[in-house]
């Protein structure tokens, strides 16, 4: 019997994944229609500066998120730099979860711009998740003027995969019966749970696409990737039974330092930065995570604290892009209106792999 032949119980769970189509960059198109059309950058166009998103038209040109802005306007000279407007990014979100509360209350948020949906109960009435998921996309067009893709499946880790199979403005369905085929047919580094590290292991080890990774058995991913060799296992075979928790906790990674000596000068607080970073993408490292959003911490001398961060529209980890965003975010409440007495980094806006064991579910 083949994979596409198993036979799933009739219960099934409905998976929509919602990913907003180059959300901050959409909306500075929205909102200023002299960018419509127009490659078009989130971020600063500074030395220093870091592409926060990218829309579509400057992805034709190799710019993405995450990139130096120098890079990005060498890759792109007719790039526009459109400065961040995170409140009104927040703002939009708040409108799109509103468009999602209409079919479900169990919503997992992971970023602004992009949310898993149950619609299981929703489905009880005789309404399919596919028609769910399309007349969402076309709440969220009516309300907000901007785009959604969606994934249609019966986990998450597949919705996830459907949602990017054909953006902008796309919507795709994998039904149980296409499932293993579909992750079959897919390179690793497109698997959520995923990052570049371990991507590099297996392709190592001859583990270039989901066929591939099938093929191994648990003992031999065992002994190469250790806890994680189970979860692996499933999702070759497109099994994935995390449920979608409504309250699911904001996980980060993070490391700080308290000085002997106030910092005053900013050069020097730039360099206390590093050895901080270095922690964080060596924590990063060891959990294979990697996150769109940066937050620096700032206590002063008389104890005052504050945070500073910065959503990317694309995971990172690698430590020269940490201390860019980091770099920025410090140079933002320069000159210091005190000294520091302690500098922190932390990385959010990932998936944490959910441990817990349920049976696999059937969609439609």
């Amino acid at each position: 019997m083949s994979l596409t032949d198993i036979q799933y119980p009739s219960t099934a769970r409905r998976i929509i994944h919602i990913d907003m189509d180059a959300f901050f960059a959409s909306v500075e198109q929205r909102d200023h229609p002299e960018l419509r059309g127009k490659p078009v950058a989130v971020g600063r166009d500074q030395a220093r500066g870091v592409v926060a998103a990218a829309s579509y038209e400057a992805r034709v040109f190799g710019v993405r998120s995450a990139m130096p802005s120098v890079t990005a306007r060498r890759q792109c000279p007719d790039l526009i730099f459109a400065l961040p407007r995170f409140e009104v990014y927040r703002a939009v979100s708040a409108q799109i979860h509103e468009v999602f509360r209409r079919s479900t209350d169990l919503i997992e948020p992971l970023s602004l711009d992009e949310a898993y949906l149950d619609v299981t109960k929703a489905c009880a009435s005789g309404v399919t998740a596919t028609e769910i998921a399309q007349a969402i996309r076309q709440g969220i067009k009516s309300e907000t003027g901007l785009t959604a893709s969606a994934g249609v499946s019966f986990n998450k880790f597949l919705a996830k995969l459907a949602s990017d199979q054909d953006k902008p403005d796309g919507l795709t369905v994998i039904t149980p019966r296409k499932g293993a085929d579909f992750v079959a047919s897919l390179p690793v580094a497109r698997f959520n749970g995923v990052g570049p590290v371990t991507e590099a292991k297996m392709k190592k080890l001859g583990i270039l696409t989901g066929a591939d990774l099938r093929e191994k058995s648990l003992t031999f991913l065992a002994e190469h990737f250790g806890s994680s060799a189970e979860h692996y296992h499933a999702i070759s075979r497109g099994i994935d039974p995390r449920p979608v928790r409504p309250n699911r906790i904001r996980k980060s990674v993070g490391a700080e330092n308290t000085f002997a000596e106030d910092l005053t000068d900013l050069d020097e607080a730039v360099a206390r930065l590093a050895p901080i970073i270095a922690k964080v993408v060596k924590r990063c490292g060891e959990k294979d995570v990697a996150g769109r959003t940066v937050t620096l911490k700032i206590k002063f001398a008389d104890f005052e604290q504050i945070t500073r961060r910065m959503t990317l529209s694309a995971a990172i980890r690698d430590p020269a892009t940490i201390m860019a965003v980091a770099r920025e975010l410090l140079v933002g409440e320069f000159p210091f209106r005190k000294g520091i007495r302690l500098l922190g980094v932390s990385m959010s806006g990932f998936e944490v792999r959910d441990s817990q064991d349920e049976a696999q579910l059937e969609l439609f």
